[in-house]
């Protein structure tokens, strides 16, 4: 995984768990990513992007992951929407807000049926 995409990685993971205010377990989550990728780097760049202004953080981490998932194959962007589900399902629950980012997310990918099917599975 390059630079680039580890940005990509992080930044939208970080982006999903800021939206309601990151606890403990998703900081931690982030460092575990962060170190398993070795993006050290790119977290930092990640939160520092979102403190840049934390109340457009995640329309503007939006257009950035639009220049890039976009493109990416479609099997690409179902993975990177399908572990951001994850994530944020690990603390054993996903709230509305963190529901609401995903969709607009998929929308954007052209993924959307692929998410609801990720959540139903989840739901049963």
């Amino acid at each position: 995984m390059g630079t680039d995409e580890k940005k990509v990685y992080m930044l939208l993971k970080s982006v999903i768990f800021h939206y309601h205010g990151l606890d403990d377990d998703e900081r931690e989550n982030l460092e575990q990513t962060a170190t398993q990728l070795n993006a050290k780097e790119e977290l930092n760049w990640a939160n520092k992007f979102i403190a840049e202004d934390y109340l457009t953080s995640f329309e503007r981490a939006r257009e950035y992951l639009n220049e890039y998932i976009s493109d990416y194959p479609k099997p690409k962007r179902i993975e990177y929407i399908h572990m951001v589900w994850e994530a944020n399902n690990l603390k054993g629950f996903v709230t509305e807000l963190e529901v609401a980012a995903m969709v607009k997310l998929a929308s954007d990918w052209r993924v959307q049926d692929e998410l609801k099917k990720v959540i139903l599975s989840n739901v049963s």
